[in-house]
C-alpha cells in the first residue's frame, strides 16, 4: 500500500488506491494536486464525475475517493474496499432522509 508523505506528495497517482485511471477522473472534475482532496465531499466528487463523464460511474469509485479524502485529512492508508461499508451506510441514511423529506 502506498504511504507517501502528504505535504510533499504531488502526484495523485501516488496516494493509495489511486492509479492513473482515478487520478485521470480527478484531473477531469479539477481535482489537479492531492492537496486539493482536502475537506471535499467524494460523495459530491463522485456526482460532479458523473455528470462530467455523461455516465453513472460504478460506486466503488465512492469508496476510492473516500480513501483518498481520509488519507489527505490525515487517516491511515487503507484498502479503497475499508470505506465500502461506510459508503453503505452513508447512503442509506441519505435515502432515508430523502424518504421522510417526500412524507414516503
Amino acid at each position: 500500500m502506498k504511504n507517501p508523505n502528504r505535504k510533499t506528495v504531488s502526484k495523485l497517482d501516488e496516494l493509495p488506491n489511486i492509479g492513473k485511471a482515478i487520478a485521470a477522473d480527478l484531473l477531469l472534475i479539477g481535482i489537479e494536486r492531492p492537496q486539493e482532496l482536502i475537506g471535499k465531499d467524494p460523495f459530491q466528487l463522485y456526482e460532479k464525475l458523473c455528470k462530467a463523464t455523461g455516465n453513472q460511474c460504478d460506486p466503488c469509485v465512492i469508496d476510492v475517493f473516500m480513501s483518498a479524502v481520509n488519507f489527505m485529512e490525515g487517516g491511515e492508508p487503507h484498502p479503497w474496499w475499508f470505506f465500502t461499508q461506510e459508503r453503505k451506510k452513508i447512503q442509506k441514511n441519505k435515502l432515508k432522509l430523502l424518504k421522510k423529506r417526500m412524507g414516503i
